[in-house]
């Protein structure tokens, strides 16, 4: 298993807080497997097995109808006064199921940890109930610094042009490893579930063809300012007839599913969010080389965009869109500590384009740490107060 480090740490840190755990990712990220690594770590330090209950809802033998029979079947394994560690993968299959995590909760001897695919997860009736009372762990696929720990070969270029086109879906690793001209299949597995069980089933979809325009359109324009009439208005000029409405409410059940996340327009000088035009990012790049085909490779810098968008969410980071005037700073990173710019480019050799990429920077008019992250294999260099490094030196830091 590659080690989840930060994920597993995160947990730790949660460990025996009076607080219900909840791990949130797109299917197949690595939710389940971060378990059985923390699993094994409170193994290690001397829990016993019959302390520890673990059951993945989507496996045929806890078949619950409803939430009483889960709460039941876990009831019945605690037996004695120690601490007990509960925890419940895809626990959105059980119907009601937020009244059998709320009364394990309860107990002064459990610590429930819970895993969920979709971002409805945490609203509605689990949110009212439990206000105040949970922590939530976004979870990603693989980083690029945990994707590379599972290959000996540490030629980190050609591992991050696969990393690029591949994507970071744990599942990745085995088949790159044996059969590689298997990815598709895997990713296609991937989507299938997420599109029928997620998405269509949850939301009472039932246009498939539809929904995949919608998503390629999206995954075709990551990095690109984009807005619902502008999807309608292409699609009806194409022949697919489709309302903003429409169009909302699939972007919606996209981003609830972490199939795609949402970056904000930031005004740097105003220093507040603007109403419109966002960008959207794909959760993998290997998702959305599979959607796209061909087409994906001929966009570099916005794939290299996606994976930077990605990484500063996984760094803690609530990420927008800067907007300078008339200019545009790919990233405002926003943490407890302030505010850090990034600009991302394929290549800043020619002069012209680095001066254009430095430009947005440069009128900031703060003194918040600002970056230039490319692909060029220099040293790492400053341009008055504006560090430029290799993306893949940042990523592995």
């Amino acid at each position: 298993m590659i080690q989840r480090t930060d994920y597993v740490n995160e947990l730790k840190k949660w460990k025996d807080k009076n607080l219900i755990k909840v791990v949130t990712g797109i299917r197949r990220c690595g939710k389940s497997t971060l378990f059985d690594l923390y699993i094994d770590y409170l193994k290690e330090i001397g829990i016993n097995d019959e302390q520890i209950i673990h059951i993945n809802l989507e496996d045929a033998d806890y078949d619950f109808e409803n939430y009483k029979e889960l709460y039941d079947y876990v009831k019945n394994k605690i037996n004695s006064k120690k601490q007990y560690y509960v925890f419940l993968d895809e626990v959105q299959n059980v119907p009601k199921f937020e009244k059998a995590v709320d009364s394990l909760y309860i107990k002064k001897n459990v610590d429930v940890y819970i895993t969920g695919s979709n971002a409805y997860l945490l609203s509605g009736e689990l949110a009212t109930l439990l206000s105040g009372r949970y922590i939530e762990i976004k979870m990603l696929p693989l980083s690029f610094k945990e994707y590379v720990t599972a290959f000996s070969n540490k030629d980190y270029q050609t591992l991050f042009l696969n990393y690029m086109k591949n994507g970071g879906m744990p599942g990745n690793i085995n088949i790159l490893n044996t059969t590689p001209n298997d990815i598709d299949k895997y990713l296609d597995g991937i989507f299938s579930t997420i599109v029928y069980k997620d998405i269509m089933a949850r939301n009472n979809i039932t246009d498939k063809l539809l929904l995949e325009c919608i998503i390629k359109f999206i995954f075709d324009s990551i990095g690109s300012p984009i807005s619902t009439k502008k999807i309608s208005d292409t699609l009806t000029s194409k022949g697919t007839k489709v309302s903003n409405h429409t169009v909302e409410n699939y972007i919606t059940a996209f981003l609830e599913s972490f199939l795609i996340y949402k970056a904000e327009r930031f005004d740097v000088k105003g220093k507040n969010l603007l109403a419109r035009d966002y960008k959207y990012y794909a959760v993998d790049t290997g998702l959305r080389s599979y959607l796209l085909g061909k087409k994906a490779d001929s966009d570099m810098g916005h794939i290299l965009e996606n994976i930077v968008y990605l990484e500063l969410l996984r760094r803690g980071y609530k990420v927008y869109v800067g907007k300078v005037d008339d200019l545009e700073v790919d990233f405002v990173a926003e943490n407890r500590e302030g505010l850090k710019y990034f600009q991302v480019a394929l290549t800043v050799r020619d002069e012209n384009v680095l001066e254009r990429e430095l430009k947005s920077l440069q009128k900031t008019g703060d003194h918040y740490p600002k970056y230039l992250l490319t692909l060029d294999m220099d040293l790492e260099a400053d341009y008055d107060g504006i560090t430029k490094i290799n993306i893949i030196d940042w990523l592995l830091k």
